[in-house]
């Protein structure tokens, strides 16, 4: 017996120094190692007292996932990550290594994988509310339904994580982004200040992104996507991790194929790199790794006409080289957001229990709070420029087949005090990616609106008298004509799905345009 226990302690060694050796000569030639696939327990069960914070049955707005032939489940997610350093010439090193961790994920797919298109979308939630809004899902969930998309929610932040906690202490008490360092002190971000220890660490979060999207794509039986047939997965977000995850990341996240784990990205906006751990300072404005290059999946990077002239500066040429596949989307008359954003968050009093900051003023609509209501942004312009882009990312994932370039939007003086977006005779932006509620105008689209905190992000719609509408389409009739050709030429050019063209044009016939005389 002993003989064999020394036996096994030598075949256990050898195989470990065989490990190592590989691990080793992979980091010497340059090879990532395959990102490996977390351990997976769920789906979390749901009772009338114990359910998923944000579940689509108990938002402020609901979705009816069953309806849409669409069922919802949580899991939580272990394993052990990595925190890393970032040098300015761009090498990834391992700092401190194998922190365990376990955080959730909450999947909406289609209930029969019949009707799965292959295609996962992770999304960053925002985590300035201490839950995890998920900006996408609010705008583009009926174009996933439809297609048959899978949608994932990661939690990452650590106000989120406390957010769950607070929500639910008992159901959420295996979550763990624990600092492997709690004793580091530092003193970064915005305002400095005395250095002070954490016992969370944000550096973990790149690798629980590499190994959820591993564990999604592999559709391991006991998984969240066993027996779909994944075929891509994508990320989208609208703040900076996604960005310094796409720099610093992505070219060292491979499966064991050698294949990248995302297989194309969806950045809203183009956020500043984010500080690759707690105590590492993010990189400065003008870092050169703050304008990404060299990524071999797709990237399209939406910036709506609120932001073009704060991100100016970002500004660079569509591209179609295979490592560097990019457009840029600069939406006319797109608000940094609108109202299809807000419906789809957690209760008032949720909110509340979960010390989210804007809970005073959180209930949908916001009454009284932006001047004026009424005329708040219902157009969702951003909504259907993130269908098509979905759309026109898988075509050239899974084909080939680049998506259209769009002309930037007119600026004058770009890059300077006196910069602004040029307009046409009603107020609109000239330029950028159209849609028919420019290009066959019966109101000027404004990017902002007086009020308190949301305010300002959210567009607001200022009709047309009705002399001017007479004037310029004279009856319903030519105005729903005008929007018609308008919609099939920006289907036939990729700027919107087919779904969202007949909405349009089911609109257009219902708005009340003046008969002339």
């Amino acid at each position: 017996m002993e003989r064999l226990e020394r036996s096994l302690r030598t075949a256990s060694l050898a195989l470990l120094l065989v490990i190592l050796s590989g691990v080793a000569t992979a980091a010497a030639q340059g090879t990532p190692a395959a990102t490996p696939i977390p351990t997976v327990t769920g789906p979390i069960p749901v009772t009338a007292d114990s359910y998923p914070l944000m579940a689509s049955n108990r938002l402020q707005t609901l979705v009816d996932l069953p309806k849409a032939g669409y069922v919802e489940e949580e899991f939580f997610v272990s394993g052990r990550a990595n925190v890393y350093d970032w040098a300015a010439n761009g090498t990834l090193s391992v700092k401190t290594p194998a922190a365990p961790y376990t955080t959730r994920i909450l999947m909406r797919r289609p209930s029969a994988a019949a009707r799965f298109s292959g295609n996962v979308i992770l999304e960053i939630a925002n985590s300035a509310r201490r839950f995890d809004f998920n900006f996408t899902w609010g705008v583009s969930h009926d174009a996933f339904m439809e297609n048959g998309d899978a949608f994932v929610v990661l939690t990452l932040a650590q106000p989120n994580l406390e957010g769950l906690k607070a929500f639910d202490p008992v159901r959420y008490a295996p979550l763990s982004m624990a600092n492997p360092t709690p004793d580091e002190a530092c003193a970064v971000g915005r305002g400095g200040g005395a250095p002070q220890t954490s016992t969370f660490e944000a550096g973990l979060q790149w690798d629980i992104l590499s190994q959820v999207g591993a564990l999604l794509k592999a559709a391991r039986a006991g998984g969240p996507l066993a027996g779909f047939n994944v075929q891509r997965v994508y990320m989208t977000a609208y703040d900076g991790i996604m960005a310094t995850y796409m720099a610093a990341i992505h070219p060292n996240a491979r499966l064991a194929n050698g294949r990248p784990v995302y297989d194309g990205y969806i950045q809203h906006r183009h956020p500043g790199l984010a500080g690759i751990r707690r105590c590492a300072p993010a990189p400065a404005a003008d870092d050169p790794r703050q304008s990404l290059r060299n990524l071999d999946v797709p990237l399209i990077r939406i910036v709506p006409e609120t932001d073009v002239l704060t991100l100016y500066r970002f500004r660079r040429e569509d591209g179609d080289a295979p490592n560097d596949r990019y457009r840029l989307y600069e939406v006319a008359g797109g608000a940094h957001a609108d109202g299809a954003f807000y419906p789809y968050q957690p209760s008032v009093e949720v909110l509340r229990k979960i010390g989210s900051p804007y809970a005073y003023l959180a209930s949908w609509p916001f009454h009284n709070q932006c001047e004026p209501e009424m005329l708040l942004m219902k157009t969702p312009i951003n909504t259907y420029v993130l269908d098509a882009a979905f759309s026109n990312l898988t075509r050239w994932v899974r084909d080939g087949v680049a998506p259209p370039k769009a002309a930037r939007l007119a600026v004058d003086n770009g890059g300077t005090p006196q910069a602004r977006v040029v307009r046409d005779q009603f107020g609109n932006a000239v330029g950028g990616v159209r849609t028919p509620y420019l290009d066959v105008p019966i109101a000027t689209y404004v990017t902002t609106t007086k009020g308190e905190t949301f305010c300002p992000e959210l567009g607001r719609r200022d009709p047309f008298d009705w002399a001017r509408l007479v004037s310029l389409h004279g009856t319903p009739q030519n105005y729903a004509a005008k929007v018609a050709q308008s919609v099939d030429r920006l289907v036939k050019e990729r700027w919107l799905t087919e779904s969202d063209g007949r909405k349009i044009k089911a609109e257009s016939a219902s708005v009340a345009v003046p008969a002339s005389h």
